[in-house]
């Protein structure tokens, strides 16, 4: 009786034009999500615009230390632009604000306590794909300061990110297996916190300079030489690459340690044009 329902309920939605109802909890507009992973109670916020394809793009943001989920969704211009693309988003929170990027120095309880933050954001992934049915090909990730060092951690130990876009980061993981992976990384020369140059910063992070990250990702995408051009004081030195990937670097001369107003606009219309 319940299965001749169900399915008389399903024709009476067909023939009315309108779709089941989303699984419990998943909403057009934000929606916030509880997930237990590594022995903690994890949480992430999820836009899903009013009118999206079937099989959608993912752009997971990652917050900076001492930031949170809610901050960057209200700041960083994503929701606004998931309504025009058609994508979701996904806002994961770090435990006490930070995330652990290396497992050793860096950052905050997350670092000290070895959080497994790669595996709470991968199951974030999942969790999404399973419940929205977000393509595969078109998962991508960008992250400011400590959550844009995250994104180097997500591409260098999972192969779930067609994409990165870090934003005033560096890489810090040893990054000892590194899959094929296009990146956007948008960096200021006059950031104090992590050096554009390199070395020791006003914090905790002492990495290696921008460029030497962008040219260990082009050795890694068998890259072309790249290209560069100069508008005022943004440099984006871009290259082409294996496979339809590419890895560009946005300089900003004397910029600081910040989230740029073009970088949201600037990293979907990247990652839009590099699904795996």
């Amino acid at each position: 009786m319940h299965g001749r329902l169900a399915t008389l309920l399903g024709v009476v939605l067909l023939i009315a034009g309108c779709s089941p109802p989303p699984p419990s909890g998943f909403v057009r507009g934000t929606s916030l999500h509880h997930l237990s992973v590594g022995g903690h109670d994890r949480s992430y916020r999820l836009y899903e615009p009013a009118k999206m394809p079937a099989s959608a793009p993912l752009v997971v943001v990652l917050h900076g230390y001492s930031g949170s989920a809610r901050q960057v969704e209200r700041d960083y211009g994503w929701d606004e632009l998931a309504d025009a693309g058609g994508f979701v988003v996904a806002y994961p929170d770090g435990l006490d604000r930070a995330w652990n990027v290396d497992g050793e120095t860096c950052c905050g309880r997350a670092g000290r306590e070895g959080v497994d933050d790669v595996g709470f954001i991968t199951a974030a992934v999942a969790d999404i794909s399973g419940n929205v049915g977000t393509d595969p090909a078109r998962v991508f990730v960008t992250g400011m300061s400590n959550g844009g060092i995250m994104s180097y951690t997500l591409a260098c130990n999972t192969d779930i990110f067609a994409a990165i876009g870090p934003v005033a980061g560096t890489q810090l993981n040893r990054c000892r297996d590194p899959r094929p992976t296009s990146i956007l990384h948008i960096h200021g020369t006059a950031d104090r916190l992590v050096p554009y140059g390199g070395g020791q910063g006003f914090s905790v992070i002492n990495g290696p300079s921008v460029p030497d990250v962008n040219a260990f990702w082009r050795n890694v995408d068998h890259c072309s030489a790249p290209v560069t051009t100069t508008n005022g004081p943004v440099t984006t030195s871009a290259a082409g690459c294996a496979g339809n990937r590419a890895v560009t670097l946005i300089t900003i001369e004397a910029g600081g340690h910040e989230w740029p107003p073009f970088a949201a606009r600037t990293l979907w219309e990247f990652f839009r044009a590099h699904p795996r």
